[in-house]
């Protein structure tokens, strides 16, 4: 089975969503679920998993309202307000809906320490007895915080969104492959090759440009704990869906087929429950 294990939803508005700006006007519509059925269907994808886009409550009643009758959405990594002092009590209120599968929060655009916070720190000390998964969203200037926060949590189980966000428009490297392959030995991490596209040149990427990146993160944390997404629609800015998912496996197309089973499917089945 073949799962996108990193998409998203929205019906758009440009008050909720004002990080779209002229540049990637091509975002500045609905993307729905028969949206995500037709891109699916396209690159020959079986499921997928909805991941936050806002940071409130009802985005996560949201996404698991239209999973419940959108047959291709397996899971949902929703948004709770993890440093609030009433978050057990909230994740009681989430935690029998199946599709709920993980939480995430914007820490990108976080201030430097956020991650150190005692409060949220607390947020995430309860979701292990939950079997709920941490989605980390980051810059890779915020690896070294993530790996001391990663330190606090070794019972939890984090997956790593877009291999930390590199800088391949700039074509460096370092410090960010010393940290992931740092990070990658806490094995309670597991991590996404998506969003590479919209870190490298839109216009201009190519997959060699893309390829010491892919070839990083393979090294750091082998196939069975990478997982395949897209990160549609955002994407969409620098590759159709299909773009991104042809060159993917054409990446891969040299590994085994239990290697690439793992990476197109079997690793986010397994760590998200699906």
């Amino acid at each position: 089975m073949t799962i996108d294990a990193h998409h998203h939803l929205w019906r758009y508005t440009q008050a909720e969503y004002g990080w779209i700006d002229d540049s990637m006007a091509v975002l500045r519509r609905d993307f729905l679920p028969t949206d995500l059925d037709h891109e699916l269907a396209a690159a020959n994808i079986d499921g997928a998993v909805a991941v936050q886009a806002r940071q409130t409550l009802k985005e996560t009643r949201w996404l698991l309202d239209l999973a419940r009758t959108c047959p291709a959405m397996r899971g949902v990594v929703g948004w709770l307000p993890l440093a609030d002092s009433h978050i057990e009590a909230l994740l009681d209120a989430f935690i029998d809906d199946p599709k709920l599968k993980g939480l995430r929060h914007v820490v990108q655009a976080e201030p430097a320490g956020f991650l150190d916070d005692p409060a949220f720190n607390r947020g995430i000390s309860a979701l292990a007895s939950h079997s709920l998964v941490y989605d980390i969203l980051i810059f890779e200037r915020q690896l070294e915080e993530t790996i001391r926060f990663v330190d606090r949590h070794p019972k939890q189980s984090f997956v790593l969104d877009h291999i930390a966000k590199p800088r391949i428009a700039a074509a460096e490297l370092e410090p960010w492959r010393a940290n992931v392959l740092e990070l990658a030995k806490r094995e309670n991490v597991t991590c996404k090759i998506s969003g590479l596209v919209t870190e490298a040149d839109w216009a201009t990427w190519t997959p060699d440009s893309l390829q010491p990146y892919l070839d990083t993160v393979l090294e750091a944390f082998g196939p069975s704990r990478l997982m395949a997404g897209s990160d549609w629609p955002v994407c969409l800015v620098a590759s159709s869906y299909t773009r991104w998912w042809d060159t993917l496996r054409n990446y891969c197309a040299g590994l085994s087929e239990t290697e690439q089973a793992a990476i197109f499917g079997e690793t986010a089945t397994r760590i998200y429950n699906l």
